[in-house]
Parts: C-alpha cells; structure tokens; sequence
C-alpha cells in the first residue's frame, strides 16, 4: 500500500489514554507470554509511526501548541473550599494537549514528590489517562501488575505521552497495512462497554470512534485492594444513576475537611454528557468536532490529530451539518456558556456556604445522627456540581444537561442549607455562619491551613532529581527494543 493510500485509510481516533472498569470494583488480570519471541510489544513511541503517517503525526504533534496553563483555582477559588482535604485543592489546571499529557501529571502538586517507588500520595492508577505505555505495561504484567501500588513505582516505565497505541491496535497486521485498527487499549473499558451493552466489536464504526475517546474522556474512580480504575456504569451513564451506584457502594473519595462530608470527586465524564445531549443523541461524534478530514495543498485527505476547539477547523467541523456563520455559532456558544458558568457560581455559592455552617454545627456539638442527612445533601450538590462542570465543553455536547444537573445542585445545597439553619438554632447560634476571605486562591488555601510553600519546595526537588531519572531509566529501556 502507498503512503498516501495509507493516510488517507487512517481516519480513526487518536484521543487520549484509555481509562477502565471493573463493575465490581475489581480488575482482571490477563498476562501476556512474554517469553515468547513471536509476541509483539505494544508500541509506546509514537515517532515510530512519523514516517508512516507524516500528516497525522505532525497534526497530532501540534498539540503541543497549547502551551498555555491556566490557574482554574486561581480564577475560582471557591474549589479550592469545595475540594478541602483533597488533592485538587493544592493544584488544579484546565487541560492542555495531548502533547503535554505526561508532563502535566508529573508536574502538578496533587501526585506530590515521591522520592521511591513506595512513596505517595496517588494510586498507579493517575498515569491511566496519560501514556500509551499504560497499555504495554497492562499486556506485559496484566492489570494487577500495572494497577498494584503508588503512582511513583513505575515512573520510569510510563515515558511517552497519549498517542498512537491509546486508541489504536499496534500490534495488529492490519496497522501494519495502514490500516486504522482501532481498539480500546484498556480491557477494562473494554468490559464497560459491555456493560451497557455496547460491545465494542459489534458496533458501528461511528460508535467505535466515540468509545475510544471515551476511555478517558469519562467518569471513573479507583476501587478494590489495587486501587483499579473503574466505571460506576452497573446502573447507567447518568448523573443520577451513577450517584445511586456510589450510595449503593457506600464510597467515598474523601472526606471533607471542614464538613466532613463523605464526598464524591467527579472527573471528566465528557462521554456520559454527549451520549445525553443532542450532539450523541444525533449521531455528532468526537472525530466530527475535535478530529475532522482534511485535505493537505497536494490534495492528500487525512484524518486531523489536532484535538482541539472546534473552532480552530470550523470549516472543516461545524460548517458540515450547521448553516450558520462561524460568528453566529460563536455567539451562540458564547451564550450557552455563559448560562452555565451562572449556574455554576450559585451552586458554589451555597455548596461553600454549606461546608463552613457544618463545620459550624460540629463545633456547636452536633452529634453524627443530626448531620446525616445533611452532609448527604452537601455530598450530592457537590457530584452534581462536578458532574457538571467537570466535564469540558459540556456547555457545547450537552448544554441543556448541564443546566438541569446545576440546578438539582442548587436545591440540594439549599437543603441542607435549610436544615444547618434549624440545627444550628437549637444550638443557641441564630447568626449567620461567616465565610471567611477566600477571594484568591492563596486566601483560600491559607483558611485551610495548607502549608503550599513546603510543597512547592518539594516538588521542585522532585522534578529536577526523580524525574531525570526515570527519564534515564526510560531512555536504556527504549534502547533495547
């Protein structure tokens, strides 16, 4: 086959790095015979495939032109409240490219400054979403063997960012024929679509494509003695039936520190909220909006590996199924956008208000039987609130969703809002709870008590003795191959 015939054959989905489930909370081990010479590696390094698909590499590799970090609790410190006793509270940044995916993890305070492979304070189960390494490393050891211990303890293994081997069968003849192959890399996503009766193999190729950006682009949480990654899908994808299965399980993220709330992370559940909105409910998938053809100036037509804002391609994107101009549908997200972060803000307002009125009704002496149902309430309007804005660009998937999950957790802050009020009044306190300063993120993270300097210290002590390092280690290992 020709380099062009192969290029413009693979069109599939080079989206990030797979998560998975196990639906009872535990992973499955599946080994692969390594010691025999016929077995083929999963293929990490995506500069291998460069010559073989110069256009989707190079498009893929502009990723990297998001270099910018935006400060999300910078510009909203009422998380850092909201995530009290939590790792996002010390450090939280909007998403970068893919090209960034790995330095990112590595770079950020909540996977600390581990300095051996014991050391905390993250589960294995961070890189998951980062690395095509993950896949290899799952079909060398199986997904105990990947899953099983800190975050630090296979640093060096996990050294290539999200690309090629994420979302697409290296090791397959068909691959080597240039031909996409796609897969779900993660077995255990793998077992999530069956679990809502979506086998991968027997969907269709537009289905397919959306199920391999959703191994990560989704809701997961680590669960059983490996700490696994898992998808709350065994009673469905929507807020609310996956809030019943955490009640159900009885788990918990982590407790909040002023509340102590037993509370619930959400992460990114983008293919939860486009399956429910009318972009999924159409048939608009991932590859139509983040990943469309293109044609280069030699007439080549490719499949873009630019994920980015629709936006950035909108002839290529949005102008294939809407009429409007660019500017209109500009204005029109703008608008919708704009109705979100309103809803969201209210729902802070309360939720913050909410968590400093219990830590209030603890100190007055209230008894754990007063505040159950309270800090049920509090547990709730935060999973819906993060539900909902945990999931990037939802005010395009799936706007309407987001409103009405906002407003549920609006009324139930207000709840417990309602019930701190009477509680705290046969406590002999009648004046509102004051919330303290929290204007800035460095206010807010002072009212916690966190010591950020230390932190900051050593995870700079990190990044410039462990990290080197693992890179070395990475470096001779690749070398063998």
């Amino acid at each position: 086959m020709s380099i062009q015939s192969a290029i413009r054959t693979f069109s599939a989905c080079f989206m990030g790095a797979a998560l998975g489930i196990s639906i009872l909370g535990y992973s499955h081990t599946v080994m692969a015979d390594t010691t025999s010479t016929d077995v083929k590696r999963v293929e990490a390094r995506n500069d291998v495939y460069q010559s073989v698909f110069p256009e989707q590499y190079d498009s893929w590799k502009a990723t990297s032109e998001s270099q910018h970090l935006e400060d999300a609790l910078a510009e909203d410190p009422n998380m850092v409240i909201m995530w009290a006793g939590y790792g996002f509270a010390k450090d939280y940044n909007k998403a970068r490219g893919h090209f960034y995916a790995l330095d990112d993890v590595r770079n950020t305070l909540r996977t600390g400054a581990p300095k051996d492979d014991q050391s905390g304070p993250m589960p294995m189960a961070c890189w998951s979403c980062k690395s095509p390494d993950v896949a290899r490393v799952i079909d060398e050891r199986g997904e105990d063997g990947y899953f099983d211990g800190k975050w630090s303890r296979l640093g060096s293994e996990i050294s290539n960012t999200i690309g090629c081997a994420d979302c697409h069968d290296t090791k397959s003849e068909a691959f080597e024929r240039g031909e996409p192959a796609l897969k779900l890399s993660r077995p255990y996503a793998d077992r999530a679509m069956n679990a809502i009766h979506q086998p991968f193999e027997d969907q269709t190729r537009f289905t397919q494509q959306a199920q391999v950006c959703g191994q990560c682009h989704v809701e997961y949480y680590f669960s059983g003695p490996t700490k696994a990654v898992t998808f709350p899908w065994a009673q469905g994808t929507n807020v609310d039936q996956m809030e019943a299965y955490f009640d159900a399980l009885g788990f918990k993220d982590w407790t909040h520190k002023l509340s102590k709330a037993p509370m619930l992370k959400a992460q990114h559940p983008e293919y939860e909220t486009w399956r429910d909105g009318i972009h999924g409910k159409n048939d608009v998938g991932c590859i139509d909006c983040h990943m469309p053809k293109v044609q280069t100036a030699e007439g080549k037509v490719y499949t873009s590996h630019k994920i980015g804002n629709p936006f950035d391609q909108f002839e290529n994107t949005c102008a294939q199924c809407h009429t409007q101009s660019k500017e209109t549908m500009q204005e029109i997200v703008s608008t919708r956008k704009a109705q979100v972060l309103n809803m969201k803000l209210t729902a802070e307002k309360h939720i913050v208000a909410a968590h400093f009125e219990a830590a209030a009704a603890w100190e007055a002496g209230a008894t754990e039987a007063e505040m159950a149902s309270i800090l049920q309430d509090i547990r709730h309007a935060q999973w819906r609130w993060d539900y909902a804005i945990a999931s990037h660009g939802v005010h395009m998937h799936a706007p309407e969703v987001a409103l009405k999950v906002l407003g549920t957790a609006v009324d139930r802050a207000a709840d417990a809002r309602t019930k701190l009020a009477r509680l705290l009044a046969t406590k002999g306190m009648t004046e509102p709870v004051q919330v303290p300063d929290i204007s800035t993120k460095e206010k807010a993270q002072a009212v916690l008590g966190m010591d950020m300097e230390t932190m900051n210290i050593e995870k700079a002590d990190f990044l410039k003795t462990v990290i080197p390092q693992w890179e070395d280690d990475a470096k001779k290992r690749e070398a063998s191959y």
